[in-house]
């Protein structure tokens, strides 16, 4: 099978995605963690992914073929984190919930049906300039704390899952 597709180039719109939950990504560098995440998005019925201008390409190959798809259906947009999103959502009052270790777990966390959802990349974690625009440190607690951490994308999808529970 074979598609043939312009590639869509649209503009971020922050305040568009004030009523709704929004995945944003930083610095993922793995293709098929990105076309998980963009699946996994699709699946909860997340239309929108924000990634730091480093994150890997969402029209490579892999990152498409992990996507199954999903990736005709999820908008995809590439900014500077900080100037084009971090700074607008906080003058926005909206809601940043960071991925950390070090976080409440998100099984005791109050959750908002809207918001931002920013994960880390796979062995740094959340870049150390957008940690402080963060207000609201979650974690999905380790049940055997013999693992340091978990995938990106498996980590999306627990978050996710959560977030759509309490809906």
């Amino acid at each position: 099978v074979l598609a043939l597709c312009e590639i869509p180039v649209s503009k971020l719109n922050v305040p568009s995605l004030t009523n709704q939950l929004t995945i944003v990504i930083d610095n993922i560098q793995d293709p098929g963690n990105l076309g998980t995440i963009i699946r996994t998005a699709d699946w909860f019925g997340i239309k929108n992914i924000v990634c730091s201008a480093q994150t890997v390409d969402v029209f490579s190959p892999k990152v498409v073929q992990a996507t199954m798809g999903s990736v005709a259906r999820v908008s995809v947009y590439y900014v500077d984190l900080i100037k084009d999103l971090m700074i607008p959502a906080t003058e926005l009052n909206q809601q940043i919930y960071g991925a950390v270790l070090n976080g409440n777990s998100i099984y005791e966390q109050e959750l908002s049906p809207s918001g931002f959802i920013l994960i880390g990349n796979e062995s740094n974690g959340i870049s150390d300039q957008i940690l402080p625009f963060i207000t609201q440190r979650i974690k999905i607690p380790s049940y055997t704390k013999t693992t340091e951490s978990l995938n990106a994308a498996v980590a999306t999808g627990i978050i996710c899952a959560e977030f759509m529970s309490r809906v």
